[in-house]
């Protein structure tokens, strides 16, 4: 994996996942059953590999949206207009979640991905969701160093919000804080510069990995559920979204998709909208042209609640199950599936396995056997990074459409198509001319 000159951010990851996938196969099919490979390869080398990458990512994640949405919320001269914004944006995060839902309900009624198959039933034992009483009641923090310690980024958001509140109301001593958050962020963002260096190898070894544990025999007894599922996100992710954006700002999606590819890629790799905050914040800001003020509240909360990946899989999962145990749904158990899927994408926003949770939900709210979520687990870890990608392009697009409405929107960024090419052209200096430097 050279480091040719002129090679972007988008190619380089796309040859490591190439080479990931080739290499990971190629151990899966000759070297499963040797164990000096399998201890200090798979998971020695490659594991190791592999979360110091997401690690990385996600050390950024926390400062990142702390910093980067206080001098967004202290930027603001109309305080009304985070309250139009917010409204705008987790409107449309839920109007999306909606559509997604729907879309792979009728998907899967129509093809019938379970119709006539024979799967043993396995345990499962399914985790317990959290009333969504208590998620909003925990939306704040009381302790926010702890809240960011933790990672719990519905709290850091409330919390970030409130500082950059102060900041604007705190008169001249607010603005000096302000200068020094719009400094900090500037580093912040160098070091997110700095870690997409590494990005092409964190990629590969995450590939090569799960390909050599996982291989394409594990897809078989469930293609038809798979291939119906990928469809359904990647129609979701290029028509749905792309229609939307058109419709409502006449931005030409080919632009939009092309300047998302990075973003795109590493969410797909890591399987975490999460980590991928700091690649999606800096592709909608120095690539679509976003300004800081709106994504950097849209984007961290388009990765907690923004989960219209996770929908589809609930809308095709619940179908499937449903004709693999030959149960007849009504037609109020699909409504109720959409309103249920919607809720929960908010109400288990900060859980961990948040998909097999609500998906969870689901199955209990229309009386399916829980147990059905087994059936699944097996293929569902290549679908997951699939759903990531298209989650993080939903966060793009609202953000993008918000941007717009609310006049922090540069068309002319969207337009270059060399704006924030040094995002995706990044470049460690070596040793000898960081001496001559």
């Amino acid at each position: 994996m050279s480091d040719p000159r002129g090679m972007n951010l988008s190619t380089k990851i796309l040859i490591a996942m190439a080479i990931g996938i080739v290499v990971g196969l190629i151990l899966n099919q000759f070297a499963s059953d040797v164990s000096w490979i399998q201890q200090y390869i798979v998971f020695g080398l490659f594991e190791a590999m592999g979360k110091i990458f997401v690690a990385s990512l996600q050390m950024l994640v926390v400062p990142l949206v702390f910093v980067s949405l206080v001098c967004g919320v202290s930027s603001l001269q109309d305080s009304s207009k985070l309250g139009r914004m917010g409204v705008k944006t987790i409107g449309l995060y839920l109007f999306t979640t909606a559509i997604a839902v729907a879309l792979a309900l009728v998907a899967a009624y129509v093809i019938g991905p379970g119709t006539g198959a024979n799967f043993p039933v396995q345990e499962f034992t399914a985790k317990e969701a959290p009333p969504l009483i208590d998620t909003i009641i925990n939306l704040v923090p009381k302790n926010p160093i702890n809240a960011m310690a933790e990672g719990k980024m519905l709290q850091i958001i409330v919390f970030s919000v409130l500082f950059g509140l102060a900041i604007t109301q705190a008169g001249e001593k607010g603005q000096k804080i302000a200068g020094f958050f719009q400094n900090l962020n500037e580093v912040v963002m160098k070091m997110v510069t700095i870690i997409m260096a590494i990005a092409p190898y964190g990629v590969f070894a995450l590939i090569a990995k799960l390909m050599s544990t996982l291989g394409f025999e594990s897809i078989m007894p469930l293609a038809k559920y798979f291939f119906l599922l990928a469809a359904v996100l990647i129609f979701h992710g290029t028509v749905t979204y792309m229609t939307i954006l058109k419709t409502l700002t006449g931005l030409n999606p080919a632009v939009f998709m092309k300047k998302m590819r990075a973003a795109q890629l590493f969410a797909f790799s890591t399987a975490s909208s999460g980590a991928t905050i700091p690649v999606t914040m800096e592709a909608v800001t120095k690539r679509l042209g976003a300004k800081n003020s709106i994504a950097s509240f849209s984007i961290p909360l388009g990765a907690t609640i923004n989960m219209d990946g996770t929908a589809i899989m609930q809308g095709v999962a619940t179908v499937f199950i449903a004709q693999v145990y030959q149960i007849d749904l009504s037609f109020v158990q699909y409504l109720t599936i959409i309103l249920t899927a919607v809720l929960a994408s908010i109400g288990t926003a900060a859980v961990p396995g948040v998909g097999l949770i609500t998906l969870t939900m689901v199955l209990n709210q229309v009386g399916l056997p829980v147990e059905g979520i087994a059936l699944i687990i097996g293929v569902d870890r290549l679908l997951d990074m699939l759903r990531t990608s298209v989650n993080i392009t939903g966060d793009a697009t609202v953000t993008t459409i918000v941007a717009i409405g609310e006049g922090d929107f540069d068309r002319s960024v969207f337009n270059d198509p060399d704006a924030g090419l040094d995002f995706e052209e990044v470049d460690l200096p070596d040793a000898e001319d960081a001496k001559a430097s």
